[in-house]
């Protein structure tokens, strides 16, 4: 027999079954009957093309004979079939993916990703650091950020239960829209993210209001998160929130790391780069921040709003030439105007603040570390502050994934950071499930791989609705199953579309808000080659 996949034995959609330890081939057909013998035997051959992506050239009915540009492999899977389902009345092979092994290594990677997330959450790291509260004068609770609701539940339930005047107890918090808590004292809203809106400008200036109704008497408590950069928004000079969010819009699709984007924003706002804490001097001032950026640098959470600037003007102007950005008026004459700079280190408002980070991504990699071994896996850790484009880190991963399978060894790849997507296509995604529609592509189907990329705050790439994905999970039926409902892997990550190439397939992340961030946790699983 000659031909391929479309010639009358067309795949349609794989299904997941019950667990087996093997793979199930289903062939329908137009002849009555069970297949047996060579249909049973052309079944198995249909199953390890479906498997694999490759084209069947020639099989014989003898089952000796299994020739493609993979043969070898597609022999070794074609032997792995154990059961044919038979239908009537249309033509197709699927292959429906049954293979206790992957689902074991599937849920390894979904708690080693939990174990990660778990480490951040304000529940286990705020408490132990908030301080006593203030003898005389007000306690100012300011949050903004991802986390903002969790940290501000648990902060004003710390010091109310402890019998502090709630009237001494002031403040505001924002979060990203979907990511509220419900809170008992201190009011809180939503706010736009990534690109800002009115609720990020009227908490700006909330925030900036209370900060400086502040005396020496008061402390004035923060807590950030990632998101603060959106949900606190003060245009400075004559920049509108329209131009504001067209200069958002523009460093995002640039590609720009999250620290350069920060660089550019601190010059256009009258809340980041230390003006916070300019508003709220002479006032003793505490930051607890949960890190979402690689190297924990506290000038680039949430933009530094409460920290000294030490990145220039000159920084801000080279980042704009170097991505191309068009910007509005108002924002190129802000960065031409060197009174926009941010207050420097030494500065007099500083002198009464202080600064300490209570989660961070090394934190959260070394928690997916602890559980990755307890499964059993020897852990390769790439570290937990990588940046690039996704789709390149992915390959390079792949390569990786692959010599450590070659060398016989079962183990776990785990990175952080966050990676960047340059948007060259018009589809639904973010950077997780674009590395891992990379990724896919790059192993090729390869048995005894799996990998899941997420987002810890629960939403890949901080966009789109709070409902959106965290991220993707990949095996080595991946491509083959999206192949047979008809996607084209290439096309799809091509067209920035990992969205509408995972979800038909059930595989992408979803974990709802989980009210922490510490960026992105990548988890690649490997079992040596059998």
């Amino acid at each position: 027999m000659r031909g391929d996949l479309a010639g009358g034995f067309a795949s349609r959609a794989p299904r997941r079954q019950a667990a087996t330890g093997r793979w199930r081939a289903t062939l329908n057909s137009p002849v009555s009957g069970p297949p047996v013998g060579d249909a049973a035997r052309r079944a198995a051959g249909q199953a390890a093309c479906l498997l694999t992506g490759h084209r069947l050239e020639k099989y014989d009915y003898t089952g000796k004979s299994l020739m493609t540009s993979a043969a070898p492999r597609l022999k070794r899977i074609a032997t792995k079939v154990d059961a044919i389902d038979w239908t009537d009345g249309r033509n197709g092979a699927a292959l429906q993916r049954s293979n206790d092994g992957t689902d074991r290594m599937r849920a390894d990677a979904r708690a080693i990703f939990d174990a990660a997330v778990g480490r951040a959450h304000p529940s286990g790291c705020l408490p132990a650091h908030l301080p006593p509260a203030p003898a005389v004068g007000r306690l100012i609770l300011l949050a903004a950020g991802k986390a903002a609701g969790s940290m501000t539940a648990l902060a004003e339930a710390h010091y109310l239960d402890s019998g502090f005047p709630p009237e001494r107890l002031v403040g505001h918090a924002v979060a990203r829209h979907g990511y509220e808590a419900r809170t008992r004292h201190i009011p809180m809203v939503a706010a736009g993210h990534p690109v800002p809106d009115q609720g990020s400008i009227d908490s700006a200036t909330r925030a900036l209001e209370l900060a400086a109704s502040a005396t020496a008497d008061d402390l004035v408590l923060v807590l950030l998160s990632g998101g603060g950069s959106a949900n606190w928004v003060a245009p400075a000079g004559a920049l509108t929130l329209a131009e504001k969010q067209a200069v958002n819009k523009a460093l995002l699709r640039s590609g720009a790391p999250i620290g350069e984007m920060n660089i550019v924003r601190k010059r256009l706002s009258r809340i980041k780069g230390g003006r916070l804490a300019l508003a709220a001097a002479p006032a003793r001032l505490l930051t607890l921040a949960i890190s979402d950026v690689p190297g924990d640098e506290p000038t680039a959470i949430a933009s530094g709003p409460t920290v000294p600037d030490p990145t220039t003007m000159q920084q801000a102007r080279a980042i704009v030439a170097r991505y191309g950005l068009d910007l509005p008026a108002a924002a190129r004459a802000l960065l031409d105007d060197d009174a926009s700079e941010t207050p420097k280190p030494g500065h007099d408002a500083f002198a009464r603040t202080e600064f300490r980070i209570i989660a961070r991504p090394a934190e959260a990699i070394a928690a997916a570390h602890a559980a990755a071994a307890s499964a059993g896996y020897a852990v390769h850790d790439l570290g937990a502050d990588l940046e690039g484009e996704a789709s390149e880190v992915a390959g390079r991963h792949a390569a990786l994934a692959r010599s450590l399978q070659r060398e016989g060894r079962r183990a776990a790849l785990l990175s952080g950071g966050e990676l960047t997507v340059t948007l060259r296509g018009k589809g639904r995604g973010g950077p997780n499930q674009e590395y891992a529609l990379a990724l896919a592509i790059a192993l090729n189907g390869a048995p005894g791989i799996v990998a899941l990329s997420g987002d810890t705050d629960g939403t890949d790439g901080g966009g789109g609705e709070a409902t959106d994905p965290a991220g993707a999970i990949v095996d080595e039926t991946t491509l083959a199953r999206a192949r047979a409902l008809g996607l084209f892997p290439a096309r799809s990550l091509a067209e920035n579309d990992s969205t509408g190439f995972f979800e038909p397939l059930g595989d992408l992340l979803r974990t709802g808000p989980t009210l922490t961030n510490v960026n992105d946790c990548r988890v690649i699983l490997i079992e040596p080659e059998r």
